[in-house]
């Protein structure tokens, strides 16, 4: 039985893109997902996992969309509508009981902490999930790298990549139908192939780091629960 079982990690850091919270819409923020996600959320935190979780932007603004503007600016851009993501999982959170956090890379005092290291990590302690807001503070990284990066510095055992697609493929499935579907590859593999599990830094930084990453779809209810507990979906990287 499923409620016997363990979770086979101790503390994950979960990657949300903000295309995947959008739902169908493509843009904004959908309701039902958010609510979908904390309840994952919620069953998570019940079996004594410590959460924490890096959330795009991409749903509000790329950076990339920004071509009559330099990168900095439109990365600074980007980095806000992280926040507003934040904010919005963790109302969602709350409203199921999950106690949450938002820590910010870039000083927003009003409304979420300032990221500190060990503040984080004693969140994490006490069982409330962290969210990390605005990216690494920095233009030019991405929020895969801010994954990697407070991955490595939280010491969690896992980067769990919930995308909008359910595995790493070798083309964009939706455009290339004889796309190969991968079930699991090396850090390295990851890298020479250019797939576009995450940025090459990223992928850098969690091959440096020895830290695995697990690739799968968010859309499906249960997903996150599934790889919690090692299942075998998606893509794993290691």
């Amino acid at each position: 039985m499923k409620e016997n079982r363990q979770p086979k990690y101790k503390r994950i850091v979960l990657k949300i893109s903000g295309e995947a919270l959008a739902g169908e819409n493509r843009f904004g923020l959908n309701e039902a997902m958010l609510s979908q996600v904390a309840d994952q959320i919620k069953e998570i935190a019940a079996l004594g996992v410590e959460i924490a979780i890096v959330v795009g932007g991409g749903n509000f603004w790329r950076g990339r969309t920004g071509k009559n503007m330099d990168r900095a600016t439109a990365d600074y851009m980007g980095m806000l509508a992280t926040v507003i993501n934040a904010l919005a999982l963790q109302t969602a959170f709350e409203a199921k009981g999950i106690p949450t956090r938002v820590l910010t890379a870039i000083e927003m005092r009003e409304i979420a902490e300032p990221y500190i290291r060990r503040r984080a990590m004693a969140h994490l302690d006490r069982r409330i999930v962290v969210i990390f807001a605005a990216g690494t503070g920095n233009p030019f990284f991405s929020t895969d790298t801010t994954a990697a990066l407070r991955a490595a510095e939280i010491e969690a055992d896992i980067i769990l990549l919930a995308k909008k697609v359910d595995a790493v493929y070798s083309a964009d499935p939706q455009e290339d139908p004889g796309a190969v579907r991968y079930s699991a590859l090396t850090h390295r593999e990851v890298l020479e192939k250019g797939l576009g599990v995450m940025d090459s830094t990223a992928a850098s930084l969690c091959r440096d780091n020895d830290i695995p990453i697990h690739v799968f779809g968010l859309s499906e209810p249960g997903n996150v629960l599934r790889a919690v507990y090692g299942e075998d979906i998606g893509t794993i990287v290691r």
